[in-house]
Protein backbone atom coordinates (compact mmCIF):
# COMPACT_ATOMS: atom_id res chain seq x y z
CA UNK A 1 0.00 0.00 0.00
CA UNK A 2 1.15 3.33 -1.15
CA UNK A 3 2.32 5.85 1.60
CA UNK A 4 -0.08 8.75 1.97
CA UNK A 5 2.61 11.49 0.94
CA UNK A 6 5.65 11.80 -1.27
CA UNK A 7 8.48 11.43 0.80
CA UNK A 8 10.66 13.02 -2.04
CA UNK A 9 9.49 16.06 -0.89
CA UNK A 10 9.88 16.76 2.68
CA UNK A 11 8.07 19.52 4.10
CA UNK A 12 6.81 20.95 7.45
CA UNK A 13 2.96 18.90 6.09
CA UNK A 14 5.21 15.53 6.21
CA UNK A 15 6.79 16.72 9.23
CA UNK A 16 3.11 17.14 11.03
CA UNK A 17 2.34 13.74 9.36
CA UNK A 18 5.20 11.73 11.40
CA UNK A 19 4.84 13.56 14.03
CA UNK A 20 0.97 12.50 14.56
CA UNK A 21 1.48 9.12 13.26
CA UNK A 22 4.65 8.32 15.90
CA UNK A 23 1.52 9.03 18.33
CA UNK A 24 0.04 6.22 20.25
CA UNK A 25 -2.91 4.69 18.24
CA UNK A 26 -6.63 6.81 18.84
CA UNK A 27 -7.65 4.53 21.01
CA UNK A 28 -5.19 5.32 23.60
CA UNK A 29 -4.69 8.67 22.81
CA UNK A 30 -8.77 9.15 24.15
CA UNK A 31 -7.36 6.70 26.88
CA UNK A 32 -4.71 9.41 27.76
CA UNK A 33 -7.40 12.43 27.12
CA UNK A 34 -9.73 10.42 29.39
CA UNK A 35 -7.17 10.39 32.06
CA UNK A 36 -6.18 13.99 31.60
CA UNK A 37 -9.62 15.32 31.83
CA UNK A 38 -10.05 13.18 35.24
CA UNK A 39 -6.90 14.61 37.05
CA UNK A 40 -7.97 18.51 36.08
CA UNK A 41 -11.40 18.19 37.53
CA UNK A 42 -10.27 17.05 40.47
CA UNK A 43 -7.87 19.77 40.78
CA UNK A 44 -10.30 22.64 39.35
CA UNK A 45 -12.81 21.02 41.89
CA UNK A 46 -10.35 21.14 44.62
CA UNK A 47 -9.88 24.99 43.94
CA UNK A 48 -13.69 25.81 43.71
CA UNK A 49 -13.75 26.62 39.70
CA UNK A 50 -16.82 27.81 38.87
CA UNK A 51 -18.86 30.09 36.51
CA UNK A 52 -22.86 31.62 36.67
CA UNK A 53 -25.21 30.63 34.31
CA UNK A 54 -26.33 34.15 32.94
CA UNK A 55 -29.75 33.18 31.85
CA UNK A 56 -30.49 30.83 35.30
CA UNK A 57 -28.18 32.47 37.63
CA UNK A 58 -27.47 29.16 38.92
CA UNK A 59 -23.72 28.50 39.91
CA UNK A 60 -22.27 25.85 37.96
CA UNK A 61 -18.93 24.37 39.73
CA UNK A 62 -16.42 21.99 38.34
CA UNK A 63 -17.46 18.34 39.63
CA UNK A 64 -14.66 16.20 40.73
CA UNK A 65 -14.42 13.00 38.36
CA UNK A 66 -13.41 10.84 41.41
CA UNK A 67 -16.49 11.06 43.65
CA UNK A 68 -18.40 8.51 44.37
CA UNK A 69 -21.38 9.23 42.02
CA UNK A 70 -19.40 9.60 38.97
CA UNK A 71 -17.06 6.46 39.81
CA UNK A 72 -20.68 4.53 39.68
CA UNK A 73 -22.10 6.51 36.95
CA UNK A 74 -18.85 5.73 34.65
CA UNK A 75 -18.48 1.73 35.67
CA UNK A 76 -22.73 1.10 35.68
CA UNK A 77 -23.52 2.92 32.80
CA UNK A 78 -20.57 1.81 30.43
CA UNK A 79 -23.02 0.39 28.30
CA UNK A 80 -25.58 2.94 28.08
CA UNK A 81 -22.99 5.06 27.73
CA UNK A 82 -21.51 3.95 24.45
CA UNK A 83 -25.09 3.27 22.81
CA UNK A 84 -25.85 6.41 23.88
CA UNK A 85 -23.19 8.57 21.70
CA UNK A 86 -25.27 10.16 19.13
CA UNK A 87 -22.98 9.50 16.44
CA UNK A 88 -22.58 6.01 16.63
CA UNK A 89 -26.29 5.01 16.08
CA UNK A 90 -26.13 7.23 12.80
CA UNK A 91 -23.09 5.80 11.80
CA UNK A 92 -24.88 2.37 11.77
CA UNK A 93 -28.19 2.77 10.88
CA UNK A 94 -27.01 4.63 7.32
CA UNK A 95 -24.57 1.82 6.80
CA UNK A 96 -27.27 -0.65 7.15
CA UNK A 97 -28.69 0.87 3.90
CA UNK A 98 -25.44 2.32 2.73
CA UNK A 99 -23.88 -1.40 2.62
CA UNK A 100 -26.73 -2.89 0.15
CA UNK A 101 -26.23 0.15 -2.25
CA UNK A 102 -23.07 -0.76 -2.26
CA UNK A 103 -22.66 -4.24 -2.26
CA UNK A 104 -25.42 -4.51 -4.67
CA UNK A 105 -23.39 -2.03 -7.41
CA UNK A 106 -25.94 0.64 -7.55
CA UNK A 107 -22.71 2.81 -6.07
CA UNK A 108 -20.34 1.99 -8.83
CA UNK A 109 -22.96 2.26 -11.56
CA UNK A 110 -23.66 5.78 -10.03
CA UNK A 111 -20.49 6.94 -10.53
CA UNK A 112 -19.91 4.86 -13.46
CA UNK A 113 -22.78 7.14 -15.39
CA UNK A 114 -21.89 10.37 -13.89
CA UNK A 115 -18.15 10.39 -13.62
CA UNK A 116 -17.67 10.87 -17.47
CA UNK A 117 -20.28 14.07 -17.31
CA UNK A 118 -17.69 16.14 -14.73
CA UNK A 119 -14.42 17.06 -16.21
CA UNK A 120 -11.29 15.98 -14.07
CA UNK A 121 -10.36 19.72 -13.35
CA UNK A 122 -13.93 20.20 -12.17
CA UNK A 123 -14.13 17.79 -9.63
CA UNK A 124 -12.73 19.54 -6.64
CA UNK A 125 -14.95 22.23 -7.01
CA UNK A 126 -18.33 20.18 -7.71
CA UNK A 127 -17.28 17.79 -4.63
CA UNK A 128 -16.78 20.48 -2.22
CA UNK A 129 -19.96 22.37 -3.35
CA UNK A 130 -21.93 19.47 -2.97
CA UNK A 131 -20.54 18.16 0.29
CA UNK A 132 -21.63 22.30 1.38
CA UNK A 133 -25.42 21.11 0.23
CA UNK A 134 -25.02 17.98 2.39
CA UNK A 135 -24.93 19.73 6.01
CA UNK A 136 -28.64 18.76 6.43
CA UNK A 137 -27.86 15.53 5.65
CA UNK A 138 -26.84 15.89 9.07
CA UNK A 139 -23.72 13.23 10.12
CA UNK A 140 -25.03 10.82 7.36
CA UNK A 141 -22.68 13.15 4.56
CA UNK A 142 -19.63 11.72 6.58
CA UNK A 143 -21.36 8.11 6.63
CA UNK A 144 -22.39 8.38 2.58
CA UNK A 145 -20.38 10.93 0.71
CA UNK A 146 -16.67 11.42 2.37
CA UNK A 147 -15.96 7.53 0.76
CA UNK A 148 -18.31 8.71 -2.62
CA UNK A 149 -15.66 11.36 -3.21
CA UNK A 150 -12.43 8.39 -2.48
CA UNK A 151 -14.22 6.92 -5.27
CA UNK A 152 -14.79 9.46 -7.53
CA UNK A 153 -11.43 10.80 -7.62
CA UNK A 154 -9.85 7.24 -8.00
CA UNK A 155 -12.39 6.12 -10.61
CA UNK A 156 -10.88 9.82 -12.84
CA UNK A 157 -7.16 8.58 -11.64
CA UNK A 158 -6.56 11.18 -9.16
CA UNK A 159 -5.40 10.21 -5.55
CA UNK A 160 -8.56 9.24 -3.47
CA UNK A 161 -6.88 11.09 0.00
CA UNK A 162 -7.45 14.45 -1.97
CA UNK A 163 -11.52 13.40 -2.50
CA UNK A 164 -11.51 12.33 0.71
CA UNK A 165 -10.01 15.72 1.83
CA UNK A 166 -12.38 17.82 -0.27
CA UNK A 167 -15.50 15.94 1.20
CA UNK A 168 -14.27 16.19 4.48
CA UNK A 169 -13.21 20.06 4.13
CA UNK A 170 -16.97 21.35 2.56
CA UNK A 171 -18.55 19.00 5.25
CA UNK A 172 -16.67 19.82 8.52
CA UNK A 173 -14.41 22.63 7.91
CA UNK A 174 -17.03 24.52 5.78
CA UNK A 175 -20.23 23.83 8.24
CA UNK A 176 -21.55 27.53 8.41
CA UNK A 177 -21.71 27.74 4.65
CA UNK A 178 -24.98 26.85 3.12
CA UNK A 179 -27.17 28.05 0.53
CA UNK A 180 -29.98 26.49 1.93
CA UNK A 181 -31.04 27.54 5.74
CA UNK A 182 -31.74 24.19 7.82
CA UNK A 183 -31.96 22.97 11.49
CA UNK A 184 -28.31 23.85 12.48
CA UNK A 185 -29.48 27.94 12.14
CA UNK A 186 -32.85 27.10 13.94
CA UNK A 187 -31.10 25.09 16.61
CA UNK A 188 -28.35 27.91 17.39
CA UNK A 189 -30.57 31.02 16.65
CA UNK A 190 -33.13 29.96 18.84
CA UNK A 191 -30.23 29.91 21.59
CA UNK A 192 -29.42 32.99 19.98
CA UNK A 193 -33.31 33.89 20.75
CA UNK A 194 -33.11 32.90 24.45
CA UNK A 195 -29.65 35.04 25.21
CA UNK A 196 -31.07 38.14 23.32
CA UNK A 197 -33.85 38.73 25.56
CA UNK A 198 -31.64 39.35 28.80
CA UNK A 199 -31.21 42.72 27.26
CA UNK A 200 -34.60 42.95 24.87
CA UNK A 201 -37.23 40.97 26.36
CA UNK A 202 -39.26 41.70 22.66
CA UNK A 203 -36.40 40.28 20.32
CA UNK A 204 -37.65 36.72 18.03
CA UNK A 205 -35.66 35.03 16.24
CA UNK A 206 -35.24 34.98 12.59
CA UNK A 207 -34.35 31.88 11.62
CA UNK A 208 -33.19 33.33 8.27
CA UNK A 209 -30.76 35.40 10.70
CA UNK A 210 -27.73 33.81 9.22
CA UNK A 211 -28.42 33.12 5.40
CA UNK A 212 -26.91 35.75 3.42
CA UNK A 213 -23.23 35.12 5.75
CA UNK A 214 -23.68 31.39 4.87
CA UNK A 215 -24.01 32.40 1.45
CA UNK A 216 -21.02 34.59 1.74
CA UNK A 217 -19.33 31.22 2.99
CA UNK A 218 -19.39 29.40 0.42
CA UNK A 219 -18.66 31.78 -2.04
CA UNK A 220 -15.34 32.36 -0.43
CA UNK A 221 -14.77 28.89 0.76
CA UNK A 222 -15.22 27.11 -2.56
CA UNK A 223 -12.30 28.76 -4.64
CA UNK A 224 -10.15 28.55 -1.65
CA UNK A 225 -10.99 25.01 -1.37
CA UNK A 226 -10.38 24.71 -5.09
CA UNK A 227 -6.65 25.69 -4.52
CA UNK A 228 -5.61 24.42 -1.65
CA UNK A 229 -6.70 20.55 -3.07
CA UNK A 230 -5.31 21.12 -6.63
CA UNK A 231 -2.20 23.17 -5.93
CA UNK A 232 -1.07 21.85 -2.06
CA UNK A 233 -2.73 18.45 -0.87
CA UNK A 234 -2.90 16.56 -4.42
CA UNK A 235 0.72 17.65 -5.69
CA UNK A 236 1.81 16.64 -1.88
CA UNK A 237 -0.07 13.33 -2.34
CA UNK A 238 2.08 12.25 -5.41
CA UNK A 239 0.47 10.29 -8.24
CA UNK A 240 -2.20 7.59 -7.27
CA UNK A 241 -1.06 3.71 -7.40
CA UNK A 242 -2.90 1.69 -6.61
CA UNK A 243 -2.44 -1.96 -5.03
CA UNK A 244 -4.55 -5.02 -5.70
CA UNK A 245 -6.97 -4.24 -3.22
CA UNK A 246 -7.60 -0.27 -3.92
CA UNK A 247 -7.73 -1.36 -7.43
CA UNK A 248 -10.90 -3.75 -6.93
CA UNK A 249 -12.55 -0.63 -5.81
CA UNK A 250 -12.05 1.75 -8.24
CA UNK A 251 -15.70 1.64 -10.55
CA UNK A 252 -14.32 0.32 -14.04
CA UNK A 253 -14.07 3.06 -16.80
CA UNK A 254 -16.33 1.70 -19.11
CA UNK A 255 -19.74 2.69 -19.61
CA UNK A 256 -22.42 1.13 -18.52
CA UNK A 257 -24.24 -1.81 -19.61
CA UNK A 258 -27.70 -2.38 -20.67
CA UNK A 259 -28.28 -4.39 -17.49
CA UNK A 260 -26.76 -0.89 -15.22
CA UNK A 261 -29.07 0.96 -17.10
CA UNK A 262 -32.09 -1.21 -16.42
CA UNK A 263 -30.58 -1.29 -12.78
CA UNK A 264 -30.49 2.32 -12.67
CA UNK A 265 -33.97 2.83 -13.81
CA UNK A 266 -35.31 0.12 -10.97
CA UNK A 267 -33.30 2.13 -8.07
CA UNK A 268 -34.90 4.79 -9.45
CA UNK A 269 -38.46 3.94 -8.85
CA UNK A 270 -37.65 2.76 -5.31
CA UNK A 271 -35.85 6.04 -4.95
CA UNK A 272 -38.90 7.86 -6.18
CA UNK A 273 -41.42 5.37 -3.55
CA UNK A 274 -38.98 6.57 -0.43
CA UNK A 275 -39.33 10.14 -1.27
CA UNK A 276 -43.06 10.17 -1.78
CA UNK A 277 -43.53 8.05 1.08
CA UNK A 278 -41.35 11.02 3.17
CA UNK A 279 -43.44 13.60 1.87
CA UNK A 280 -47.03 11.77 2.36
CA UNK A 281 -45.95 12.38 5.90
CA UNK A 282 -45.39 16.08 5.56
CA UNK A 283 -48.14 17.05 3.20
CA UNK A 284 -51.01 14.72 3.36
CA UNK A 285 -53.80 16.50 4.99
CA UNK A 286 -54.58 15.40 8.80
CA UNK A 287 -51.66 13.04 9.25
CA UNK A 288 -48.20 14.71 9.47
CA UNK A 289 -45.83 12.38 11.55
CA UNK A 290 -43.11 14.48 10.47
CA UNK A 291 -44.37 17.69 11.11
CA UNK A 292 -44.93 19.51 14.54
CA UNK A 293 -48.11 21.05 14.42
CA UNK A 294 -47.96 22.31 17.32
CA UNK A 295 -44.65 24.55 16.67
CA UNK A 296 -44.90 27.24 14.75
CA UNK A 297 -42.32 28.38 12.18
CA UNK A 298 -39.73 26.74 10.70
CA UNK A 299 -39.04 24.65 13.82
CA UNK A 300 -42.36 22.79 12.81
CA UNK A 301 -40.15 21.04 10.30
CA UNK A 302 -37.94 19.50 13.00
CA UNK A 303 -39.01 16.12 12.92
CA UNK A 304 -38.59 15.66 9.60
CA UNK A 305 -34.64 16.82 9.65
CA UNK A 306 -34.22 14.41 12.16
CA UNK A 307 -36.05 11.85 10.45
CA UNK A 308 -33.26 12.36 7.37
CA UNK A 309 -31.21 9.21 9.10
CA UNK A 310 -33.63 6.79 8.61
CA UNK A 311 -34.97 8.19 5.36
CA UNK A 312 -31.21 7.73 3.81
CA UNK A 313 -31.22 4.29 5.59
CA UNK A 314 -34.49 3.22 3.59
CA UNK A 315 -33.37 4.89 0.51
CA UNK A 316 -30.16 3.00 0.14
CA UNK A 317 -31.41 0.03 1.14
CA UNK A 318 -34.57 0.28 -1.61
CA UNK A 319 -32.60 1.83 -4.17
CA UNK A 320 -29.71 -1.07 -3.44
CA UNK A 321 -32.32 -3.89 -3.49
CA UNK A 322 -34.16 -2.81 -6.53
CA UNK A 323 -30.90 -2.27 -8.45
CA UNK A 324 -29.34 -5.43 -7.05
CA UNK A 325 -32.67 -7.59 -8.24
CA UNK A 326 -32.33 -5.97 -11.81
CA UNK A 327 -28.89 -6.73 -12.15
CA UNK A 328 -28.85 -10.16 -10.62
CA UNK A 329 -26.89 -9.40 -7.56
CA UNK A 330 -29.20 -10.18 -5.23
CA UNK A 331 -31.00 -13.48 -5.55
CA UNK A 332 -33.06 -13.37 -2.29
CA UNK A 333 -33.56 -11.75 0.79
CA UNK A 334 -30.58 -13.76 2.15
CA UNK A 335 -28.29 -11.50 0.11
CA UNK A 336 -29.40 -8.45 1.71
CA UNK A 337 -28.46 -9.66 4.76
CA UNK A 338 -25.59 -10.78 4.26
CA UNK A 339 -24.65 -7.11 2.38
CA UNK A 340 -25.61 -5.66 5.89
CA UNK A 341 -23.40 -8.05 7.24
CA UNK A 342 -20.71 -7.27 5.67
CA UNK A 343 -20.87 -3.34 5.74
CA UNK A 344 -21.32 -3.90 10.16
CA UNK A 345 -17.98 -5.49 9.91
CA UNK A 346 -16.37 -3.00 8.16
CA UNK A 347 -17.14 -1.02 10.72
CA UNK A 348 -15.14 -2.74 13.66
CA UNK A 349 -12.27 -0.64 13.84
CA UNK A 350 -14.50 2.25 14.28
CA UNK A 351 -16.88 1.10 17.07
CA UNK A 352 -13.54 -0.06 19.02
CA UNK A 353 -12.24 3.81 18.69
CA UNK A 354 -16.03 4.86 19.47
CA UNK A 355 -16.14 3.00 22.78
CA UNK A 356 -13.43 5.37 24.21
CA UNK A 357 -14.50 8.45 22.30
CA UNK A 358 -17.60 8.24 24.19
CA UNK A 359 -16.23 7.47 27.98
CA UNK A 360 -13.72 10.78 26.82
CA UNK A 361 -17.09 12.79 25.95
CA UNK A 362 -19.35 11.86 28.57
CA UNK A 363 -16.61 12.19 31.43
CA UNK A 364 -16.17 16.08 29.54
CA UNK A 365 -19.68 16.47 30.12
CA UNK A 366 -20.53 15.29 33.74
CA UNK A 367 -17.44 17.21 35.06
CA UNK A 368 -18.67 20.83 33.81
CA UNK A 369 -15.27 21.66 32.69
CA UNK A 370 -16.98 22.57 29.05
CA UNK A 371 -19.44 25.17 30.24
CA UNK A 372 -17.46 26.59 32.64
CA UNK A 373 -14.95 27.11 30.61
CA UNK A 374 -16.88 28.87 27.48
CA UNK A 375 -18.65 31.04 29.95
CA UNK A 376 -15.05 32.25 31.29
CA UNK A 377 -13.65 32.73 28.00
CA UNK A 378 -16.71 34.71 26.86
CA UNK A 379 -16.40 37.18 29.83
CA UNK A 380 -12.73 37.40 28.62
CA UNK A 381 -14.12 39.52 25.66
CA UNK A 382 -15.55 42.20 27.98
CA UNK A 383 -12.44 43.56 28.82
CA UNK A 384 -10.83 43.73 25.19
CA UNK A 385 -11.72 47.59 24.28
CA UNK A 386 -11.20 46.74 20.43
CA UNK A 387 -13.17 47.59 17.40
CA UNK A 388 -16.34 45.77 16.31
CA UNK A 389 -14.36 43.75 13.44
CA UNK A 390 -11.82 42.95 15.43
CA UNK A 391 -14.32 41.87 18.79
CA UNK A 392 -16.03 39.50 16.57
CA UNK A 393 -12.87 38.13 15.33
CA UNK A 394 -11.92 37.40 18.77
CA UNK A 395 -15.09 35.79 19.37
CA UNK A 396 -14.30 33.71 16.68
CA UNK A 397 -10.95 32.88 17.60
CA UNK A 398 -12.72 31.84 20.89
CA UNK A 399 -15.13 29.57 18.77
CA UNK A 400 -12.49 28.16 17.57
CA UNK A 401 -10.23 27.22 20.29
CA UNK A 402 -13.14 25.90 21.96
CA UNK A 403 -13.80 23.77 19.09
CA UNK A 404 -10.50 21.83 19.33
CA UNK A 405 -11.87 20.19 22.63
CA UNK A 406 -15.73 20.75 22.82
CA UNK A 407 -17.30 19.03 20.07
CA UNK A 408 -20.81 19.76 19.83
CA UNK A 409 -21.58 23.81 18.45
CA UNK A 410 -25.00 23.44 20.20
CA UNK A 411 -23.37 22.86 23.80
CA UNK A 412 -20.50 25.48 23.43
CA UNK A 413 -23.24 27.94 21.99
CA UNK A 414 -25.88 27.15 24.76
CA UNK A 415 -22.79 28.33 27.22
CA UNK A 416 -21.24 31.37 25.39
CA UNK A 417 -24.53 32.74 24.00
CA UNK A 418 -26.20 34.18 27.60
CA UNK A 419 -22.73 36.25 27.83
CA UNK A 420 -21.36 36.96 24.39
CA UNK A 421 -24.67 37.73 22.89
CA UNK A 422 -25.97 40.17 25.39
CA UNK A 423 -22.11 42.18 25.99
CA UNK A 424 -22.09 42.52 22.20
CA UNK A 425 -25.55 44.02 22.15
CA UNK A 426 -24.99 46.43 24.38
CA UNK A 427 -21.57 47.19 21.96
CA UNK A 428 -23.89 47.99 19.32
CA UNK A 429 -23.40 44.26 17.37
CA UNK A 430 -26.60 42.28 16.13
CA UNK A 431 -27.14 39.05 18.03
CA UNK A 432 -27.25 38.05 14.34
CA UNK A 433 -24.09 38.77 13.59
CA UNK A 434 -22.74 37.52 16.57
CA UNK A 435 -24.01 34.02 16.27
CA UNK A 436 -22.50 34.56 12.27
CA UNK A 437 -19.31 34.91 13.74
CA UNK A 438 -19.75 32.22 16.32
CA UNK A 439 -20.36 29.63 14.07
CA UNK A 440 -17.45 30.52 11.59
CA UNK A 441 -15.18 29.84 14.15
CA UNK A 442 -16.68 26.68 15.29
CA UNK A 443 -16.67 25.57 11.70
CA UNK A 444 -12.88 26.37 10.54
CA UNK A 445 -11.04 23.79 13.19
CA UNK A 446 -13.35 20.86 12.72
CA UNK A 447 -11.07 19.29 10.54
CA UNK A 448 -8.13 19.73 12.91
CA UNK A 449 -9.29 17.87 16.06
CA UNK A 450 -9.12 14.17 16.21
CA UNK A 451 -11.93 14.53 19.51
CA UNK A 452 -14.40 15.78 16.96
CA UNK A 453 -17.02 13.12 16.72
CA UNK A 454 -16.36 11.92 13.23
CA UNK A 455 -12.58 12.28 13.41
CA UNK A 456 -12.43 8.08 13.68
CA UNK A 457 -15.11 7.37 10.98
CA UNK A 458 -12.38 9.80 8.93
CA UNK A 459 -9.66 7.89 9.90
CA UNK A 460 -10.95 4.31 8.93
CA UNK A 461 -11.90 5.68 5.31
CA UNK A 462 -8.75 6.66 4.93
CA UNK A 463 -7.42 3.72 5.78
CA UNK A 464 -9.20 1.84 3.70
CA UNK A 465 -7.11 3.44 0.64
CA UNK A 466 -4.44 3.43 2.69
CA UNK A 467 -3.57 1.13 5.16
CA UNK A 468 -0.16 3.30 6.82
CA UNK A 469 -2.78 6.15 7.33
CA UNK A 470 -2.57 7.29 11.05
CA UNK A 471 -4.02 10.54 13.13
CA UNK A 472 -0.53 12.62 12.25
CA UNK A 473 -1.93 11.59 8.15
CA UNK A 474 -5.24 13.30 8.38
CA UNK A 475 -4.03 16.02 10.22
CA UNK A 476 -1.32 16.81 7.61
CA UNK A 477 -4.28 16.43 4.95
CA UNK A 478 -6.44 18.80 6.88
CA UNK A 479 -3.82 21.54 7.80
CA UNK A 480 -3.87 23.57 4.77
CA UNK A 481 -7.74 23.85 4.53
CA UNK A 482 -8.12 24.68 8.10
CA UNK A 483 -5.58 27.49 8.14
CA UNK A 484 -6.32 28.67 4.77
CA UNK A 485 -10.24 28.61 6.22
CA UNK A 486 -9.19 30.33 9.57
CA UNK A 487 -7.82 33.12 7.41
CA UNK A 488 -10.02 33.61 5.32
CA UNK A 489 -13.15 33.61 7.71
CA UNK A 490 -11.19 36.00 9.94
CA UNK A 491 -11.11 38.06 6.79
CA UNK A 492 -14.96 37.61 5.81
CA UNK A 493 -15.93 38.53 9.13
CA UNK A 494 -14.33 42.02 9.35
CA UNK A 495 -15.14 42.71 5.85
CA UNK A 496 -18.89 41.60 6.51
CA UNK A 497 -19.34 44.57 9.51
CA UNK A 498 -17.20 46.94 7.71
CA UNK A 499 -19.10 47.07 4.54
CA UNK A 500 -22.29 46.59 7.25
CA UNK A 501 -23.77 44.00 4.56
CA UNK A 502 -26.64 42.25 5.64
CA UNK A 503 -26.29 38.94 7.62
CA UNK A 504 -29.59 37.68 6.50
CA UNK A 505 -33.05 39.01 5.55
CA UNK A 506 -34.36 41.67 8.14
CA UNK A 507 -31.10 40.99 9.92
CA UNK A 508 -28.58 43.48 10.33
CA UNK A 509 -24.71 44.15 11.32
CA UNK A 510 -25.49 46.50 14.30
CA UNK A 511 -28.06 46.52 16.81
CA UNK A 512 -29.44 49.83 18.46
CA UNK A 513 -31.15 49.31 21.80
CA UNK A 514 -34.79 49.97 21.92
CA UNK A 515 -35.22 53.18 23.23
CA UNK A 516 -37.85 53.12 26.63
CA UNK A 517 -39.97 55.34 27.49
CA UNK A 518 -39.53 58.02 30.02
Amino acid sequence: MQSTHNDDRPGWLNRVERWGNALPDPVFIFLGFILLVIALSVLAASVGWSAVNPVSGKLLQVESLLTEANLRRLLVGMPTTLTGFPPLGLVLVVMLGAAVAERSGLFTALLSGSIGKVPRWALTPSIFIIGLLSHHASDAAYVVFIPLAALVYAEAGRHPMAGIATAFAAISGGFAGNVVPGQVDVLLLGITEAAARLIDPAFTMNPLGNWWFSIGICVVFAPVAWFITDRIVEPRLGPWRPDTETAALVVPREGLTAAQRRGLAHAGLAALAVIGLFAAFIFWPGFTPLLDRAAEGPQRTTPFYRALIGGFMLLFLASGWAYGRAVGTVKSHRDIVSMMGHGMKTMAPYLVIVFFAAHFVALFNWSNLGPVIAIKGAEALRTLDIPQPLLLVSLLLMSSSFDLFIGSASAKWSAMAPVVVPMLMLLGISPEMTTAAYRMGDSVTNILTPLMSNFPLVLVICQRWSKGAGVGSVLALMLPYGLAFLAAGCLLVMGWVALELPVGPGAAVTYALPQVSP
